[in-house]
């Protein structure tokens, strides 16, 4: 007997400040001022600027325009080690932030079969200032109906069909076992790879990084950066296999995602 369910996925983003959910395919842009902080302090003194060269100034204005200004700098743009870093130059911003944009719509994927994987993607962008890096958790229960639960990968496995399952990854997907073309793709660093530093994963371990192996755990770290970051393009690729035995009915799943800049 095969169990034939229609499973609906949503998207939420949220964070201690607000929470949007996503039902349609607009755009919802998350940008939290997090803390102040000086670039250089100590218990009596802090620099707001630390800047080598002729001059410049940060707030020259008219009655009509402003600018930011500086003439020879000796040194602009980031520089970082393993436990540092900077961002040189006399027009850098001292307000930290964290952006996060999340495009996604509910999306119907229709009714699943035992014989064949059902595969879906969904995007987000993340970019992140003057911190030690972001993290991005999801923290939903796995696609549900009722009282019964998808059986969810608690470790990194290959895609089954006619074996019960639900899971994810953040990586292209290239010539897997029943799995048709590419799935999904990596990290895209925006501009390039010199300014933005996401990962798939905590950057730790190998998990939801691994092409053509998939896992879901509630409160998982699914996308990092250990340091500031300019813009990352992420793509979650998910899969959904049933067995004879899954029950069949609808089945409903809102990924809830939060972005944490880290200190």
């Amino acid at each position: 007997m095969t169990a034939i369910m229609v499973v609906a996925m949503s998207w939420k983003q949220t964070s201690k400040y607000r929470v949007f959910v996503i039902s349609s395919a607009l755009l919802f842009l998350f940008t939290p001022v997090a803390v102040f902080a000086a670039e250089s302090s100590s218990a009596d003194y802090q620099v707001n600027e630390v800047f080598f060269g002729g001059g410049g100034a940060l707030n020259d204005c008219s009655a009509t325009y402003c600018a930011k200004e500086s003439i020879g700098e000796t040194a602009v743009g980031d520089t970082a080690s393993a436990h540092y870093q900077a961002h040189t130059g006399f027009n850098t911003d001292r307000n930290p932030y964290l952006q996060f944009i999340v495009n996604s719509s509910t999306v119907n994927i229709g009714a699943l079969s035992t014989g064949s994987t059902t595969t879906t993607t969904a995007t987000f962008s993340v970019e992140d200032y003057l911190s030690s890096g972001y993290q991005v958790v999801t923290v939903s229960n796995p696609p549900q109906n009722n009282t019964y639960t998808l059986h969810n990968l608690t470790t990194q496995t290959s895609s089954s069909a006619g074996t019960e399952q639900f899971g994810m990854n953040l990586v292209a997907n290239t010539g897997c076992t029943g799995i048709s073309g590419t799935l999904g793709s990596n990290p895209v660093q925006v501009p390039s790879s010199t300014f933005s530093f996401g990962v798939a994963g905590n950057g730790i371990t190998t998990d939801y990084d691994t092409p053509c192996e998939f896992k879901y755990v509630p409160g998982n770290v699914i996308a990092s950066s250990n340091k500031s970051s300019g813009q990352t393009d992420f793509t979650i690729s998910y899969i959904y296999n049933i067995s004879n035995l899954t029950p069949g009915g609808q089945y409903s799943f809102n990924d809830v995602l939060v972005a944490t800049a880290t200190f």
